[in-house]
């Protein structure tokens, strides 16, 4: 395969084994594999903003780390095209070591970002595995304090995958600041819905309302082939309330 795959802008992105395949387009949407730049060439219009959305969403997942898009290429005539875009900017900024840079002076740094992450089974046996791996990582960047919160939400972000969406996951987690974003991935386009606090006589329905308490931020973003569910824990907010 050649060095830059392209996304049709005007159809459904199409994606195979991780790699956005070629299609005809009015607008292109070209990785470097070489970089982490992508590049978008021709018109975007907002009959095919979807399809770019979903391809930089998608390429924001397979290549950790800043992801820059050269709109040097590329025509917008509508302006609410890139809202859109600066919307896919504001979608990925809570993924686990994850940032799309629009149009920037300069490349990314070269820089690898500092994570974690494990492919997991829809079996039960994976929660386990997850918070193996989030203790491991809380203790690593030196946010130990958030080890059980973080457990209790990768617990029930893992069990849901099992449940409902029961497809391979990849779990990720990567530290910002003093905080700890943890992303599970998974290929089912079935999105969670949370309503709030479940009556007390109810029976299930409370993963969510879990997240929801230890995380100051939670939420799902869909992809071409599935989903990302991602929530973010500060290290202040469990130190607030110990005290």
């Amino acid at each position: 395969m050649s060095p830059v795959d392209r996304t049709d802008a005007r159809t459904a992105t199409g994606v195979h084994n991780g790699t956005i395949m070629p299609t005809d387009a009015r607008c292109l949407v070209e990785p470097d594999e070489s970089s982490a730049t992508v590049r978008l060439t021709g018109m975007l219009d907002r009959a095919g903003v979807e399809a770019v959305r979903g391809a930089l969403l998608a390429r924001c997942w397979q290549r950790p780390g800043p992801v820059r898009v050269d709109l040097s290429g590329v025509r917008m005539p509508d302006p609410g095209v890139r809202d859109v875009l600066d919307g896919v900017r504001a979608e990925v900024a809570d993924w686990p070591a994850a940032e799309l840079l629009l149009d920037p002076a300069g490349p990314p740094s070269p820089e690898p970002p500092e994570l974690l992450d494990a492919d997991l089974p829809p079996v039960a046996e994976s929660a386990r595995r997850a918070r193996a791996l989030v203790t491991d990582g809380c203790v690593r960047w030196g946010l130990p304090e958030l080890a059980e919160p973080a457990c209790i939400a990768v617990t029930e972000m893992v069990n849901n995958v099992v449940a409902h969406a029961a497809t391979p996951m990849t779990l990720r987690l990567a530290p910002r600041g003093g905080a700890l974003h943890v992303a599970v991935r998974d290929h089912s386009a079935g999105r969670p819905a949370f309503a709030g606090s479940a009556p007390v006589d109810s029976v299930g329905g409370r993963g969510l309302l879990l997240i929801d308490t230890v995380a100051r931020r939670w939420g799902s973003t869909a992809l071409p082939d599935g989903k990302v569910v991602w929530c973010v824990l500060y290290a202040e907010d469990e130190a607030a309330f110990r005290n």
